[in-house]
């Protein structure tokens, strides 16, 4: 089984330089309650979004990946994914959840990321930081995957 969690170190720098628009709010304003609200929901989108956990379960033959505790969760069948390879995001590309021209991005910092192409020509691409230890963990299981339907191609040829 393979998990890791990257910080999301671009939206904290982010919510980082909008409070300190709260700040220079509650300094001018006192206690307004619109600045105040602002910074509850800065404090809730850091919570929501304080990382991105990607877990690869070989026992369940899953992929899944969650922002912070669990928010947009999406889990992925091994027997559904055709490829798997690592890519690299460009600005244009953003932090967040996302949809773009390459399918559906799932980042909160840096560029390195693996593409998931699904059967149905769907396309997953998943930011980390450790794109290296994600990209085997997935290709040793999508080749298995392939290697099976090879064979069973094979034995239904045979027949």
């Amino acid at each position: 089984m393979y998990q890791k969690t990257q910080l999301a170190w671009a939206i904290w720098g982010i919510l980082a330089w909008l409070s300190t628009f709260v700040v220079m709010g509650l300094v001018l304003l006192g206690n307004n309650i619109g600045v105040l609200a602002f910074g509850i929901i800065l404090l809730l989108v850091a919570f929501v979004f304080y990382g991105l956990t990607i877990k690869v379960d070989n026992a369940d033959k899953q992929i899944s990946w969650w922002f912070g505790p669990g928010v947009a969760k999406k889990t992925l069948n091994f027997d559904d994914i055709d490829e798997v390879k690592a890519v690299t995001n460009s600005f244009s590309h953003g932090i967040g959840m996302r949809i773009s021209h390459d399918g559906w991005v799932y980042s909160v910092s840096g560029f390195k990321a693996i593409e998931v192409s699904m059967s149905d020509g769907t396309k997953y691409r998943l930011g980390t930081s450790d794109q290296h230890g994600l990209l085997e963990a997935l290709k040793s299981k999508v080749k298995e995957q392939t290697t099976e339907k090879d064979s069973s191609e094979d034995e239904k040829s045979a027949l």
